[in-house]
């Protein structure tokens, strides 16, 4: 208990000293950027949870993309399960007539009696007014809009939509489906309706895209009874969903999220770690003095260790519970701004994200401040009487290298998996061991080059002791450079070089690029729906459409299980759209292989021939050569594929990723599809199209980009509130540089003063000095930045993004003016201090 009470009172005093304010502030900071994370990805968590009987709408959920057999639902009922319907398909739907006509691309789920079986829908009498629990579904003849599609078309309660053939009547304004409590994949708006007048729409045609989704609740038992009957029997395109594995998309967006944030706040951690050390050291050297004193009055080094090892636990659990309060109330603007894409409200956090925050700040204090520590009780009691003996050596080497791999393992912890863990740690080791490289030359050079300094006269003496304090102080240089680099790169990729790929883009898509996709179009209304459009001053090619699944490969089945990537995964799960045509079509050319010969397309070859898009070839391991088996309306086609195809998507025309002669295909069941441009104020054409062949869908694709940016705005905001911690921690570890050094720094500018320096001149050696650590700082990241651009842009998305040159000069000017402001506010009193004082107390 002593030693607790005399640490306590250490720390009392040692508060005083800027050290370890800086050390605290730097866990702190640390802390806050994981717990920040922490407790927003928490509640969402927990929300999760909470509502996961909710977000299925049952207790167990069956998804299909074709209608579920009926022998499956015989069985739950011989089982007293309860089940309900739906079916969930976009199409369009109008409101209006002549002019005041409005069409608008809406996800239709048509429900029986009883929906939901957990959970439970809210409606409004109108827009924006008070919602309460509906009774029931929408009665037959009715429907309920939510309020997106009630603004879009203008429309209010007991109005009339036209829905495919029939028009049903609004009975509410939906503002709550459990079953889509979290939509971060709603891109179209809500219609619910009566499967019973699902029939009168008669928009289910061949080529639709409809999810059939049986829902099931009951006894817990016999729901589990039923899922271990039921997933021994699943077809192709058949899933089952309960509330642990419910909502995959979702929950799959989520733990992404938290990974990309956790792993964009582990930046802050690193830098506070490198804080943390620097801090620790500028104690232990100002605490060499008094120990060695202890000694001499009897102090054991045990002792001495235990003092400050207790000293130093209860400042990190202060700054770690310090950080958590920060974290928490910084997860509040996470929560502003990705709440917006989550449709139902978050719980409280739970006490975990705190408990791991303060693990990690006493991690990285242990880690890094107590390997500098352990110098303290090997002090000699000779110090008393001969200061220049110095700091003891030896040991801290290996307690770094522990605190290494302490850091090393919080990344793998973050990151949740190993390999990504081990691509994080490569990546950050890179990056810093770069950005060092690049520190060491650019001071080596400024060094080299501070003659040039008389060229700004009287500031000429000012500017080369500046840029040789650098030199002389190359390591301590080198870490705030690189602290500073990457942090300010974290930003520059969030905010100049992001807008710069998003400008990018958008000029690859040529202006008069297709911006409404039609499909669903029948055979029978091919050319009456190409006349439409011609009469409205549109040319558009149209194309037919087969839907196919993938079964074999050279034989072998195809299963999901086969791949371990997820794209992989998702392919084979799906129906292909395959299509059929003689020549090769535009912005697509030939990877490899050839294209059709005249005896493939007039039907005189062994096999039938087809072309397959490259992207989707290296997914699945194609190549030229191999022979692949669709399932077309429950016909076996098999098909060797002839050459590969590269496909310029940003043309954003119909492209396919299986093509076919016209022979192999004919006869099949087949819609067709069409893309053109239509400008914004020719919105007419679509309402004229969709009033004369309601069952077409017309997708909008400038409004579902604009939704898309939207969210990537939202998402990017948050990120760049997680990397403004980075840039306080590199803030930090400037500061921490520049207080590590403060006695050497004091006793140097005592001696200029007395060898005549004016005041003046060493002010300007210190702002010079500032500004060329920002400077160059700017300069490394703004390279860094421009460099991942440019690799994002050439090999990630496949366009030419021009370099901005504005980046480097801004960067620069930022950083210097930053460094400057801040390295002004720590080292400013040492112009203040007394030359003679200085010097009695020497430079150690």
């Amino acid at each position: 208990m002593q030693v607790i009470s005399f640490s306590w009172r250490m720390l009392r005093r040692d508060a005083r000293g800027g050290e370890l304010r800086l050390l605290a502030t730097a866990l702190a900071v640390a802390v806050a950027a994981l717990t920040a994370v922490g407790f927003f990805a928490d509640r969402v968590r927990q929300a999760l949870d909470r509502e996961s009987h909710q977000l299925l709408g049952a207790d167990l959920l069956l998804t299909a993309d074709q209608p579920w057999p009926a022998n499956i639902v015989a069985r739950a009922r011989a089982l007293g399960l309860q089940e309900v319907a739906t079916v969930t398909f976009p199409s369009m739907v109008t409101h209006g007539e002549g002019d005041a006509l409005r069409a608008q691309l809406s996800e239709i789920k048509a429900v029986a009696a009883g929906y939901p079986l957990r959970g439970s829908l809210r409606v409004a009498p109108a827009l924006n007014a008070v919602d309460a629990p509906a009774v029931g579904i929408p009665p037959p003849g009715t429907t309920w809009i939510d309020e997106r599609l009630a603004s879009a078309l203008g429309a209010e309660v007991g109005d009339r939509i036209a829905v495919g053939q029939t028009t049903l009547r609004v009975g509410a304004v939906l503002t709550l489906e459990p079953d889509r409590g979290i939509n971060f994949f709603s891109v179209a708006p809500r219609l619910l309706m009566n499967l019973d007048d699902l029939p009168a729409t008669a928009l289910l045609q061949v080529g639709s895209r409809v999810a059939y989704r049986l829902l099931l609740a009951g006894d817990l038992p016999l729901v589990k009874r039923f899922q271990r009957e039921i997933e021994g029997q699943l077809a192709r395109g058949q899933r089952v969903e309960d509330p642990q594995n419910g909502r995959p998309e979702i929950r799959s967006a989520l733990d992404r999220a938290q990974k990309f944030l956790g792993l964009a706040a582990l930046l802050t951690v690193v830098l506070a770690a490198v804080a943390v050390a620097l801090a620790a050291r500028r104690y232990v050297q100002r605490h060499l003095d008094p120990c060695a004193v202890m000694r001499c009055l009897g102090a054991t080094q045990a002792l001495l260790l235990r003092l400050h090892l207790g000293q130093f636990a209860v400042l990190g659990l202060l700054a770690a519970l310090g950080g958590c309060v920060l974290g928490y109330v910084a997860h509040f603007a996470l929560h502003a701004w990705l709440a917006q894409l989550l449709a139902t409200p978050l719980p409280s956090p739970g006490p975990m994200p705190a408990l791991q925050g303060i693990a990690v700040g006493l991690l990285l204090l242990f880690g890094f401040a107590v390997p500098p520590l352990l110098q303290l009780n090997r002090v000699p009691t000779l110090r008393v009487l001969r200061r220049e003996l110095g700091s003891p050596q030896g040991g801290t080497v290996v307690g770094y290298l522990l605190g290494f791999l302490a850091l090393a393992g919080l990344m793998f912890w973050v990151a949740g998996e190993v390999e990504l863990g081990a691509w994080v740690l490569a990546g950050f080791s890179m990056a810093m061991l770069l950005f060092a490289i690049a520190a060491r030359i650019a001071i080596r050079l400024a060094a080299a080059l501070r003659g040039g300094g008389r060229a700004f006269g009287g500031a000429g003496i000012g500017w080369r002791y500046g840029l040789a304090s650098l030199e002389r102080r190359a390591h301590a240089s080198v870490v705030q450079i690189v602290a500073l680099a990457l942090g300010f790169m974290a930003l520059l990729l969030l905010t100049a070089v992001r807008g710069d790929l998003l400008d990018a883009w958008r000029q690859a898509v040529p202006a008069d690029a297709p911006n409404r996709f039609v499909v669903n179009i029948q055979p029978e209304q091919v050319e009456a729906v190409r006349s439409a459009l011609l009469a409205q001053g549109v040319s558009a090619e149209l194309a037919p459409m087969v839907r196919g699944r993938l079964l074999r490969i050279n034989g072998a089945e195809v299963r999901a299980a086969n791949y371990t990537d997820d794209r992989a995964q998702r392919l084979v799960e799906r129906e292909f759209n395959l299509s059929m045509r003689p020549d090769l079509p535009a912005g697509n050319s030939l990877a490899g292989g050839r294209w059709f010969l005249p005896g493939e397309l007039a039907g005189r070859a062994q096999e039938a021939p087809a072309s397959v898009e490259e992207g989707l070839a290296r997914t699945l391991g194609l190549v030229v050569g191999d022979r692949i088996d669709f399932g077309v309306a429950g016909e076996m086609i098999g098909l060797k594929i002839v050459g590969l195809r590269k496909v310029n998507w940003d043309t954003m025309r119909v492209n396919f990723f299986v093509l076919t002669p016209p022979v192999v295909l004919e006869g099949h069941p087949a819609s067709w599809i069409t893309s053109f441009h239509l400008p914004a104020e020719r919105a007419d054409v679509v309402n004229r199209l969709v009033r004369d062949f309601p069952n077409l869908t017309v997708i909008d694709v400038a409004a579902i980009l604009r939704q898309l940016q939207s969210i990537m705005e939202q998402v990017a905001k948050a990120v760049q509130f997680v990397f403004l911690f980075t840039l306080a921690a590199g803030g930090i570890v400037l500061y921490a540089a520049l207080a590590s050094a403060t006695e050497e720094r004091r006793y140097e500018l005592a001696v200029m003063r007395a060898l005549g320096a004016r005041r003046e001149q060493l002010r300007r050696a210190l702002l010079a000095e500032f500004a060329a650590i920002g400077a160059f700082a700017g300069l490394i990241a703004a390279l860094a930045a421009i460099a991942v651009g440019q690799f994002l842009a050439q090999q990630v998305f496949r366009f030419e993004v021009a370099v901005d040159l504005w980046l480097l000069p801004l960067a620069i000017g930022c950083g210097a003016l930053l460094v400057t402001a801040v390295g002004w506010f720590a080292a400013a009193r040492l112009l203040q201090s007394a030359p003679l004082d200085a010097l009695r107390a020497g430079s150690s």
